[in-house]
């Protein structure tokens, strides 16, 4: 799949770095051409003689140098690629593209590049679990950045974890996987709920949930680029609006419903959101004041139940109806009887315990629910099971993928 390719590998620092000469040579092994931009922190692992030599091609890391601008300069060379790929990633310069600084040559690049960008990220455990770090990668991946890894192992520092950059034979089957993915889902309409809802108590409170949209945002998002037509119901996230998507914003369980029934017709409904089970049956016009005395009565009553609605909605019901099943406890048993209970076709359970670290985390462990029984997929980024969900969309609908199939220019 990488035959005539054109690749721009971009090297920051870390001692990963000394990998990317084997990754180079796999690379065009494969039959991609290779150019190379390091960063001056990653001359302290690697050295530019050592990849221009498995390369081929001269290395690139100045962004003032005349001679390199005169023969390409750094707008063309970052747009010349048909694929970035950033291996190893580390922390400062995920930061810099998140941020959207540009202060030397790899930075320039990727804010410059009209193409997609595979990143493999590389850092110590610590910095890869800090909030900023994990701000940074959801801020990324929302934009559409591809991830592979990070591995889960010994560090050079000592320490054990998740930070490890993941191999050189991993980051050339990312790449192989970017180029065979087609527009298997062309043609099909979706839509995807995702977030918490706010059920407003009074003007200044509500009753919510920890759902971060993460889930959600990642599989409309893959949807859309698989070519498909994407109708977005998001609840209240601070996450942006996928790229390729039509996103509704909304606060409450029945606006979310009635979002969610103007977007019918449509082929796949995937109700990722997860919506709070119990509103206030009366929202009060004015903040309840604290007077001295007992706490004031909240009286609940039930909020609409969107995916059982979408499940029995008649001549207007998709043709393939998907559920969420967050539990803390029994997780397949209980996903299983919910599938029964709303009438969907398949429900995703995950287990959303305070330990899983799955609500607002980067990951997410799956058990897909069918009629046919039940699949344990691994603990996985959020755009990794996003991408095995859509894969297995494109089956039931019985798209596979053709290798002589041209991939889209995404």
């Amino acid at each position: 799949m990488l035959s005539g390719k054109r690749l721009l590998l971009i090297v920051s620092g870390g001692i990963a770095a000394y990998k990317t000469p084997d990754l180079v040579r796999r690379l065009r092994a494969q039959g991609a051409e290779v150019r190379v931009v390091m960063t001056p922190a990653a001359e302290q692992f690697v050295t530019p003689l050592s990849l221009a030599s498995v390369s081929g091609n001269r290395v690139y890391q100045d962004l003032f140098s005349l001679t390199d601008e005169a023969e390409m300069g750094h707008i063309e060379l970052s747009r010349a690629a048909d694929l970035v790929i950033v291996a190893p990633a580390s922390a400062d310069l995920l930061a810099k593209l998140a941020n959207g600084l540009a202060d030397d040559l790899a930075s320039t690049l990727l804010l410059a590049t009209d193409k997609e960008v595979l990143a493999a990220p590389a850092m110590n455990v610590r910095m890869w679990q800090h909030p900023a770090t994990q701000e940074n990668l959801t801020r990324l991946q929302a934009r559409g950045l591809h991830l592979v890894g990070p591995d889960e192992g010994e560090m050079a520092c000592g320490e054990y974890g998740p930070g490890r950059m993941a191999e050189p034979e991993t980051i050339v089957a990312a790449a192989e996987a970017y180029f065979s993915a087609s527009r298997r889902l062309s043609g099909l309409r979706a839509l995807v709920t995702s977030g918490p809802t706010h059920e407003a108590i009074d003007p200044v409170r509500y009753i919510a949930n920890r759902s971060s949209g993460r889930q959600g945002h990642a599989i409309a998002a893959e949807l859309a680029r698989q070519g498909a037509e994407v109708t977005l119901v998001s609840g209240p996230v601070t996450l942006p609006d996928p790229p390729g998507v039509n996103t509704l914003h909304v606060n409450s369980a029945r606006e979310m419903l009635q979002a969610c029934e103007g977007a019918l017709p449509v082929d796949i409904a995937i109700c990722a959101a997860a919506v709070s089970d119990w509103r206030a049956s009366e929202e009060a016009g004015q903040k309840i004041k604290k007077d001295g005395k007992e706490p004031p009565a909240l009286k609940l009553c039930e909020n609409p139940d969107i995916l059982a609605r979408l499940s029995a909605s008649g001549a207007k019901r998709p043709r393939l109806v998907i559920g969420f099943a967050a539990e803390t406890s029994d997780i397949a048993e209980q996903a299983a009887a919910k599938r029964q209970r709303k009438g969907c076709d398949w429900i995703l359970a995950n287990d959303v315990s305070a330990e899983s670290g799955t609500f607002g985390g980067p990951d997410n462990r799956i058990i897909l629910i069918d009629d046919q029984g039940q699949e344990d997929w691994p603990r996985s980024s959020k755009d990794a099971v996003a991408q095995r969900l859509a894969a297995r969309i494109a089956q039931a609908f019985d798209r596979p993928h053709r290798q002589d199939e041209t991939p889209a220019d995404d």
